[in-house]
Order: C-alpha cells, then structure tokens, then sequence
C-alpha cells in the first residue's frame, strides 16, 4: 500500500481552462488526473446531440485533450478519471482508443462505466409505482414525461474503482457524482472500506474542494483576491491523501494561484445545502466537523472529518423541454443613461401588450446598475456613469409570440430614447428553456456495468 496518493483536479467544467490538465500532467509529481466535465444543464445538450449522432453525445474536449497528455500519462503512470463520458462513455472511450492508435500507444485499458441513463426506463419505474418525484415540489414526473430530455442517475466512486481493480489506466464516466472521481482512487489505492464512514466522508470532502478547478486556489475568490499571484497560469489544486483519511490541499510550486485557509473553506462551503449532511453515494459526511490547519505555505491540511452511514436512494438529475425564450440588450449612453434604458423598458412592456403576446416571465436588468444585486442594487447618481446596457428577456410556451419578442428590439434604436447603440448579433431568436428535475430513486433498481476497452 502506499504511503499517500496525490490527486490533481483538471477540470472544473466542460468550457474551463484547456491548459490547466497539461500543466498538472507536466509541472510536478501526481498520481492521478481527475476531470469533471458534467453538470445539469449539460447533460440535456450531449443528449440532444446523441440524437443527432448516436456516436455522440460526451464531452469532445476528452479525445482532443488526450492527444496531448496520454503519452505523458502512460510515461508517468498516472491514472485518469473523468466523467466527461457524458450520455455516450462508450463512444468516448473508443474516441480515446482511436487517438491512442494514432499515436502508436498500447497495452493499456479503458474503463468505460454505464447503467446512469435511465431516459429510456422511465415508464417501468412509474409501471412500478416508482414516481421520480421532485424533491423540490413533490410532482411527479409522470406531469413532464413527454418533454424529458435526459435522466441520469448519480453513480458514486464504487464502479469506478472496480475499473480501477481491472486494471484500467483511464475510467470514463457518465453522470458520476462531483465527488466520486475523487474519492475512488483512495478507496483503490489504500483499500478503505465502504463501511468506515468517516474515511469515506473524508474523502467526499477532499473530492468537494477539487471539484471546481481553480475556484479553491485563488479563482473566482471573494477574499483578498488582488493578492492572488499570477493567476494567468492559475494552479489547480491538488490532494495529497494518507492512508489514515488526512488531506493537505495544495498546487504545483511552480504555479500561480492561492492555497489557504480561506480559499479552501470558500470552496467547502459552496453549494453544499445542509453542512451537517452533506449525501453521497458512499455516506452522509458532516461537514461541520471538518478541521483546516496550514502547515506549509500553499498546503492546507483537512482532518477530523466525520461521516455517516448514506441513505438507500441514488440521486437522478432529469431534464425537460419547458417553452422558449430570448433576449435582447441595447445600451445607452450618458447623459441619463440610466433614464432612458427604463424609458425603453417601459415602451417594449407596452408594445408587448398591445401586441396580446403571452409570455410566462418577462425580466428586465439594468447592466451596470442592477443585474447583479436587484432591488438590493444602491441608487446611483446616473450622471456619473457613463453607459447602462438595457438587457430583456421573455420565457413562455408559445414560441410565436416569444420570437415577435425578438422584432421588437431593433425598433427602439429609432422609436425611443436618444444615445443607443450596442444593437449587435441580429434579431434575437427564441430558444429551448431546459428546466431542470431533481429526483431519487432506490439503489436497487439501478445497478452500473462496467466495460473495459483494450488498447
């Protein structure tokens, strides 16, 4: 058994820094390479594209990326896990394979973990009484069936590390939980058991501060951001794991970024819901009992973590088709900038009436005043600005009415208020609102397959 592992996060989501897994790959020692591709939203366009193209359907950033690390990866042994398989980890997977060949590379496995899609078993579960209710308003989902996108249950670190166990060099996933990619090399490596609950929570914690990429080494950090060094080659965090369930966060050396206290506690706390149950796969970790100690500049120790027994339900993150929408944005200048981005919203909200569109939600912000706080926004003497983007948008079933929505931005350049501009992109269009429908359902009825790709 070794004595510690040191796990890199690579990706905090499909779109960030494409730098960011070559630099953990080449800037110092790691063990393992972890990279979270998915989130809700995601997982309704990757299905949309499978039905396009059923050789589709996962993050195309993974085969792309490999080229340039794999080599690396195999040289130096260090494993790779991501869920950047999408609603197709297989086609992923063969993606990898393909590159693999044209680089000449061999004797190596892919671990390729399915069973997440359960799109298409959602008439046996209601058939079973299984309703896949909404854990936010209790309906059932039998109210939205025929606009269902997707339906994607959170699998936990287990299948991951039984593609670990077969001898797999890179396991890719579908809808995995954030935390699992992490917290499965522990349990491979050190052979934890599921049943120790708190190595288990200590784990789901040190999976939680990787999670997000660079958000816990000085990015997007609402403490003294300004001292955080060189953040244009931002490093993204890594955790070295003991056997004992210790954890000390830190980066490369020879890379920006800010490892402390602060930006990790920052990390921990967010999008967490109830810190004393924190659920996974794997158990219920309570975050209130987490302790963090310093112990060198740039490494931030997380200890005393405290877990319980999970519940007997996998999380399912659905999506659903709920109407269209559209936007549109004109920007006035000084002076009364602000005046007369309120003028137009009043005459467009008349225009809109009169026409008799229906919309379920029509939303105005003022960029520059008020788009990021609302009513909480502090009044400001307008003639000290010097521009205010007057940005609208509509969201409603009938799409008719959402894309004459869209007609009526241009007119305002010449029917309203004077000193506009910002009129750029075209008319705006009516688009799919994809709404999102969190449910559970028992573990039993869902069970991961486990396919290995040799190379």
């Amino acid at each position: 058994m070794k004595t510690k592992i040191r796990i890199a996060s690579g990706q905090g989501f499909w779109g960030d820094l494409l730098e960011a897994p070559y630099w953990q790959v080449t800037k110092g020692p790691i063990d393992y390479l972890v990279m979270d591709y998915l989130a809700e939203v995601t997982m309704s366009i990757l299905q949309k594209q499978k039905k396009k193209d059923p050789n589709l359907g996962y993050a195309r950033d993974v085969p792309e990326l490999m080229k340039r690390i794999l080599p690396i990866c195999l040289e130096k042994d260090i494993k790779i896990v991501t869920n950047g398989g999408g609603v197709n980890p297989y086609s992923c997977a063969i993606e990898v394979k393909r590159v693999a060949d044209s680089l000449g590379l061999r004797n190596f496995k892919i671990g390729v973990v399915l069973g997440d899609d359960i799109l298409h078993r959602i008439d046996e579960f209601l058939q079973m009484g299984i309703d896949l209710r909404n854990m936010e308003t209790g309906e059932s989902i039998s109210n939205i069936k025929s606009n269902l996108l997707s339906a994607n249950v959170y699998f936990g670190s287990q299948p991951i590390v039984e593609a670990l166990q077969q001898g797999a060099q890179i396991v890719i996933t579908g809808r995995t939980t954030d935390t699992g990619i992490t917290l499965a090399p522990m349990i491979y490596e050190f052979g934890w058991s599921y049943d120790d609950y708190n190595l288990m929570a200590a784990g789901t914690v040190a999976g939680h501060v990787l999670e997000c990429g660079a958000q816990s080494t000085g990015g997007n950090f609402l403490g003294e951001w300004e001292s955080v060094e060189n953040m244009a080659e931002i490093g993204f965090p890594i955790a070295e794991v003991y056997p004992n369930g210790d954890i000390i966060i830190t980066k490369h050396e020879n890379l920006g970024g800010l490892v402390s206290i602060e930006t990790v506690a920052e990390q921990l706390v967010y999008e967490i819901g109830n810190p004393e149950e924190y659920i996974t796969p794997e158990c219920i970790a309570d975050f209130t009992s987490i302790q963090l100690e310093e112990v060198e500049k740039h490494r931030v120790r997380i200890f005393n973590v405290k877990g319980k027994p999970p519940t007997e339900f996998y999380k399912v993150s659905c999506s659903y088709f709920d109407g269209y929408s559209a936007v549109g944005t004109l920007t006035y200048s000084w002076p009364k900038a602000l005046s007369k981005a309120r003028k137009a919203d009043e005459i467009i909200r008349r225009r809109l009436e009169m026409l008799g569109l229906q919309f379920d939600e029509i939303r105005t912000e003022f960029v520059g005043y008020n788009s990021c706080f609302g009513k909480l926004a502090k009044e400001i003497d307008e003639d000290l600005i010097n521009e205010v983007v007057f940005r609208i948008a509509v969201r409603g079933k009938d799409y008719n009415s959402v894309e004459r929505f869209g007609r009526e931005i241009a007119p305002l350049v010449l029917t309203g208020p004077p000193g506009v501009t910002g009129f750029a992109g075209g008319r705006p269009r009516a688009s799919e609102v994809v709404a999102y429908w969190p449910s559970l359902i028992p573990k039993s009825l869902v069970q991961p397959q486990i396919q290995i790709v040799e190379v």
